[in-house]
C-alpha cells in the first residue's frame, strides 16, 4: 500500500476499533489521531477542551493531522469532527483513501450512551438529549463525511467491519 487510509465518521462509529483490526490485516501501523493530539499537547482531550476551547482543539487537530503526511502509510482513525473543519476532508482525500464508517443512529446512541463520560461534547447530556444531539450533529456533518472515497454502512453492532473492509479493499482503493 502506497498511501494511508483515513477512517472518518461520527464519534462512536468504530474508527479506532476498526482501524486497529484493519492495521493488523494489512500489516500497517495504526495511528489514532486523538491519541496523537493528547501526546502532542500533554493532556487529555477533555483537558484541551476545558482549558483552551474547541477552536484551539481544532487547530491542534489540523496540525497533528498534517503531521501524518510525514509518516509511512498507516491506518489513521480520525476524530469525529476532523473532516468537518478547515480543508481536512480534501487534504485527506488527496493524501490517501478516506473511508466513511456509517453506523445507524441506534448503534451510535447505544455506543455513546455507554462511554459518554469520556467525550467532552456529550458528557453532560441525558439519554434523550444524546439521541437528539447525534441526529442533529450527524445531519450537519454528513455532507463532509460523504466526501470520503468510500462509504461503509454498518447495520449491526456486532458486524466484522474490519474484515469486510479488508475483503473489499481492492475495490475501494481501485487496485
Amino acid at each position: 500500500m502506497q498511501s494511508s487510509i483515513y477512517l472518518v465518521g461520527f464519534m462512536g462509529s468504530g474508527k479506532s476499533h476498526v482501524g486497529r483490526q484493519l492495521s493488523r490485516y494489512l500489516r500497517l501501523p495504526f495511528v489514532d489521531l486523538d491519541a496523537e493530539i493528547v501526546a502532542h499537547y500533554g493532556g487529555s482531550i477533555n483537558t484541551i477542551f476545558s482549558a483552551k476551547g474547541e477552536a484551539y482543539f481544532r487547530l491542534l487537530e489540523r496540525f497533528v493531522l498534517h503531521q501524518t503526511e510525514l509518516r509511512p502509510p498507516a491506518i489513521i482513525a480520525t476524530g469525529g469532527g476532523t473532516p468537518c473543519f478547515f480543508d481536512n476532508i480534501h487534504w485527506m482525500n488527496k493524501r490517501g483513501t478516506c473511508i466513511f464508517l456509517d453506523p445507524s443512529i441506534e448503534i451510535l446512541t447505544e455506543r455513546l450512551r455507554q462511554g459518554r463520560h469520556k467525550r467532552p461534547l456529550i458528557k453532560q447530556l441525558s439519554d434523550h438529549q444524546l439521541q437528539l444531539y447525534i441526529s442533529n450533529k450527524l445531519s450537519e456533518r454528513r455532507p463532509f463525511y460523504e466526501q470520503a472515497a468510500a462509504h461503509f454502512r454498518i447495520n449491526k453492532a456486532e458486524e466484522d467491519v474490519a474484515g469486510m473492509l479488508y475483503r473489499q479493499l481492492n475495490y475501494i482503493i481501485g487496485h
